[in-house]
């Protein structure tokens, strides 16, 4: 039975040179235990609403995923909670597969396009 996911990881800020190293060892986890990777988006570095282990800003990363077998994500869970630089998680279970942007990024990028509107102005 096919299940989805949507995975949030909140990643130490002094570990920006390892982004790439930490998301790809996660992406390999999930496509090695035949998982599917549907969505990926690097939100960045952004302002955390309180401070965690006296940090003020984390790297936000959103995964969503179609697993097949449930116990693989016992196993993700597990090692996203040994890991010393992901500072949160957060695992939802969905009853659908996203794929469409999220709303982060549209509201990104939809401020852009009005500095870049501003900037053609002046």
């Amino acid at each position: 039975m096919i299940k989805y996911y949507e995975i949030i990881l909140m990643i130490n800020p002094d570990q920006s040179d390892q982004i790439n190293n930490i998301t790809e060892y996660y992406k390999k986890f999930i496509i090695k235990n035949n998982g599917s990777i549907s969505r990926f988006e690097d939100w960045g570095r952004r302002q955390l609403a309180y401070p965690i282990l006296k940090l003020h800003k984390a790297h936000y990363i959103l995964i969503n995923i179609t697993l097949n077998h449930t116990n693989i994500i016992k196993d993700l869970e597990k090692s996203l909670r040994i890991n010393e630089h992901i500072i949160r998680y957060l695992i939802i279970k969905t009853k659908t597969d996203r794929k469409n942007i999220s709303c982060i990024l549209k509201l990104r990028d939809e401020r852009q396009e009005k500095r870049n509107d501003i900037i053609k102005r002046i």
